[in-house]
């Protein structure tokens, strides 16, 4: 496997060759996720293969990572794994787009056009990680440790009444 895969490709001479691409990106690399991660740790591991069957012109892989993304409820983070099967199909126009079989998805180039190998990849990354990342259990109740009081089972909350001031004002006449 190589850490280092190339930057710019050309799907539709590698399909032509019928190439193999196997590698790591470095989560930190994907700008658009950016937003959503808590720690840019690790990388993902692309196996990507090129082909034809016919006259499609074909990409089918999996990506694998683990993302480290920042919960929405509580801002802390979120180990989120990533096991994605891709199945694309190259394609030059929406029309061959339109006539793709149902499994694939269209991967739109220019002919002899190099497209950024990471921007594949980022826009499969983006189509399965959750658009509001949270944890498993409820995140927020288990952070709320003062100000609670647990007995017999039940979980009530000693946290002053923010309207017990204007209780003291009505009960002096000051109001």
């Amino acid at each position: 496997m190589l850490d280092r895969l190339p930057e710019y490709i050309d799907p539709l001479h590698l399909a032509d060759k019928r190439a193999e691409l196997k590698g790591k990106i470095p989560i930190s690399r994907f700008e658009r996720v950016a937003e959503m991660l808590h720690s840019a740790d690790g990388a993902v591991v692309v196996e990507l293969v090129f082909g034809r069957e016919g006259r499609l012109a074909e990409v089918e892989g999996h990506l694998n990572a683990v993302f480290e993304l920042q919960c929405q409820n509580c801002l802390q983070a979120v180990t989120w794994p990533v096991s994605h099967e891709i199945k694309l199909g190259i394609v030059t126009s929406l029309e061959q787009a339109d006539k793709l079989p149902g499994d694939y998805e269209p991967l739109v180039v220019a002919e002899e056009q190099k497209i950024r190998l990471k921007d594949i990849v980022e826009d499969e990354l983006l189509l399965v990680l959750p658009l509001f990342p949270k944890h498993q259990y409820a995140c927020l109740n288990a952070g709320i440790t003062n100000n609670v009081n647990v007995s017999a089972g039940s979980t009530q909350f000693s946290a002053e009444n923010p309207f017990s001031i204007l209780a003291n004002l009505k009960n002096t006449g000051d109001l």
